[in-house]
């Protein structure tokens, strides 16, 4: 019988920056969450109403450190930085194979990321986390 709920192994991303597809071996974790803002309105004559207006995506992911391809992209972000002024963006892909057989196929538009690298010691795995802002997510498929 086929799992009926998603149960974390359903999820792969993939990372594409200034066209090319970034190398991310052993993705652990991915998680986005909506931003909003809030605009709030207070009638004299009425109760309070408040609208959420979209305001991007908010995430991590979460890789075991298995070759240099995000140690590789942050670099050409910085030197693409203080070589050209130029700030980049990227795009991440999540397929999501939902409980029924078909794939979800969600895009995180003009990404910037952040990453933070695990204490390099002795008899321990590495992890490098991503902290990401999205402009946008759509559903491809």
């Amino acid at each position: 019988m086929a799992n009926p709920y998603s149960i974390g192994r359903d999820c792969r991303i993939t990372v594409l920056w200034n066209g090319n597809r970034i190398d991310l071996r052993d993705v652990t974790s991915f998680s986005a969450a909506q931003e909003t803002q809030a605009l709030r309105a207070s009638p004299l004559n009425g109760v309070p109403v408040e609208f959420n207006m979209p305001n991007g995506w908010r995430g991590t992911f979460q890789i075991a450190r298995a070759n240099a391809a995000l140690d590789n992209l942050i670099a050409s972000v910085e030197a693409a930085y203080w070589n050209a002024g130029t700030v980049g963006s990227g795009t991440i892909y999540q397929y999501v194979r939902e409980p029924d057989g078909t794939t979800s196929t969600w895009e995180y538009t003009n990404v910037s990321m952040q990453l933070k690298t695990d204490p390099w010691q002795s008899d321990h795995m590495i992890h490098q986390n991503v902290v990401f802002f999205a402009s946008t997510r759509t559903r491809i498929s």
